[in-house]
């Protein structure tokens, strides 16, 4: 057992400690690569947004932060614009974030807990998707593991080195809030310990705490800026995610439902053992410091994340940002309870589920035999779907836009139509139900008048197709199409032609015509 009183280093092996880290990352990140470049599944909708984004790099987008894009914009520059190029920043991120809970853990407990803890945050179901989705958790989680790793390291410094260490923090802390702003967890946890620890108290001289907040500041600025001069659009859209209003709050199904999904993402045997641990340490009323602060920072993104899908709803992925530091408290509760059988069981199951999740992404049929064809169906049909719009709009003459009314397919149709739409394609726009923008592609490609001369107009699943036809004078060609997605899923469009649009007021809550 390792010891686990006091801050520093434990004699762990030195640098076989790390080669075996190391060697871990690497093969998996091979194995996460060959699956990468194998697997047929399309972008999602939201990958296919975070592509489009990276087309114009910028300081922020209407929902996200911008590192996202950023990241996109720098893989597609170096493989092109192919699937697996604009998801393959997630399985860097994750190696990298793996290696930062290997570091951490390293520190607070030496190389066995540490090992422990990468291995179980390695194969943890939830990272299994991260590592192969363009999406935000995966640059949050490495930027988040680094800021981490620094305040270890800071509590332990002193001098110059302190100074440096704490305008890393900062740093790091900037980049996490550049790819979500979850990263805000990282403040709260930083907030209770220095409430609860004398020590961590003492770390923080004005010249670090100066060096850390302006090293933040001069990452983050530029965002600020962006969301200054366009009206806070991703912090209006980040609280509109918590939807406080509108639905039914104080919801028990929806809080049972995102605490069983916990079991999904984190492992049932690595949760199993944070609630018995914390189960212990409240009986025993003692916590090492090491336990303390790593506990800091992995029950608000929790109990927070608990307490939004008990008040409205919450997704599952909400509360990832704790656990990357659980997994480095739970490796090394599991290491010094000597529970070897535990942690065996928690690494074996976990890693078959990610085989199985790796097989399904290659072999995506096998989600049918598995029950899981319902969680993919967002990533198939959208190629076909784009085909088959564009073959309607290459036969009609005249075409001076084509309008859809969902954000989804105007995702991925600017994704799987960019050849045609650079080509000499009518221009993608996006019909407005409420009159009122209510996302990207809405404030950004919004059908107008000036367009609207003679405009192929495309209804997702049917949906609203009596609303779009009332703001053209004349609509004429209604054709139903529908792209299978798997031998019982079908996506159906209506499209028509519509000609002289001029919208209708309507109610922006409730999207029907206003009286005249």
């Amino acid at each position: 057992m390792t010891d686990v009183t006091g801050f520093g280093p434990k004699d762990g092996g030195g640098r076989q400690d790390w080669r075996a880290a190391v060697l871990l990352v690497a093969a998996l990140t091979a194995v996460r690569l060959v699956v990468l470049f194998s697997s047929p599944l399309e972008l999602y909708p939201d990958e296919a947004q975070y592509w489009l984004w990276s087309r114009t790099l910028d300081f922020g987008y209407y929902s996200k932060p911008p590192m996202i894009a950023w990241a996109i914009w720098a893989t597609t520059a170096i493989g092109g614009d192919a699937e697996p190029w604009v998801r393959l920043s997630a399985v860097l991120f994750q190696a990298g974030a793996t290696l930062a809970v290997f570091a951490i853990g390293r520190r607070l407990y030496g190389g066995g807990g540490a090992f422990a803890g990468a291995a179980l945050y390695a194969l943890m179901p939830g990272v299994q998707l991260s590592s192969l989705v363009a999406a935000t958790d995966a640059p949050l989680l490495f930027f988040l593991g680094l800021t981490i790793l620094a305040y270890v390291a800071l509590l332990e410094a002193d001098g110059r080195r302190a100074t440096l260490l704490a305008a890393a923090l900062g740093a790091g802390l900037g980049l996490a809030f550049l790819s979500k702003y979850a990263a805000v967890y990282f403040l709260i946890g930083l907030a209770i310990h220095l409430i609860v620890s004398g020590r961590a108290r003492a770390a923080w001289t004005p010249a670090r705490a100066g060096a850390a907040v302006l090293a933040f500041a001069v990452i983050l600025a530029p965002n600020v800026a962006w969301n200054a001069t366009h009206g806070f659009a991703t912090l209006h859209h980040t609280a509109a995610n918590a939807a406080w209003g509108g639905r039914q709050l104080f919801n028990l199904p929806e809080l049972g439902e995102f605490a069983l999904s916990q079991f999904g993402v984190f492992g049932p045997i690595p949760l199993g053992a944070l609630i018995a641990g914390l189960a212990l340490a409240a009986m025993r009323r003692r916590l090492s410091r090491e336990d303390l602060l790593l506990l800091c920072f992995t029950l608000p993104p929790l109990l927070i994340v608990t307490g939004q899908a008990f008040i409205s709803r919450a997704n599952a992925n909400w509360s990832g940002a704790g656990y990357l530091a659980g997994a480095v408290l739970v490796g090394a509760w599991l290491v010094r309870w000597r529970a070897k059988g535990w942690l065996v069981a928690a690494l074996a199951m976990q890693a078959v589920v990610a085989t199985l999740f790796f097989a399904v992404a290659i072999s995506p049929r096998l989600s049918e035999q598995t029950g899981l064809g319902n969680s993919f169906k967002r990533a198939k049909g959208w190629a076909e779907t784009t085909d088959v719009v564009l073959r309607r709009a290459a036969v009609e003459p005249g075409l001076t836009a084509i309008a859809v009314n969902n954000r989804f397919l105007f995702y991925a149709m600017s994704y799987y139509g960019r050849d045609a739409f650079t080509g000499g394609a009518p221009p993608l726009r996006s019909w407005l139900l409420t009159g009122t923008p209510e996302n990207q592609a809405e404030a950004s490609a919004a059908l107008r008048p000036a367009e609207g001369g003679r405009v192929l107009a495309v209804a997702m699943e049917g949906n609203y197709r009596a609303e779009m036809e009332g703001d053209f004078r004349r609509a004429s060609g209604l054709e139903i199409a529908s792209v299978w997605l798997d031998a019982k899923r079908r996506r159906r469009i209506e499209m028509f032609v519509g000609e002289g649009f001029a919208p209708k007021p309507r109610d922006p809550r409730t999207g029907r015509p206003r009286p005249s």
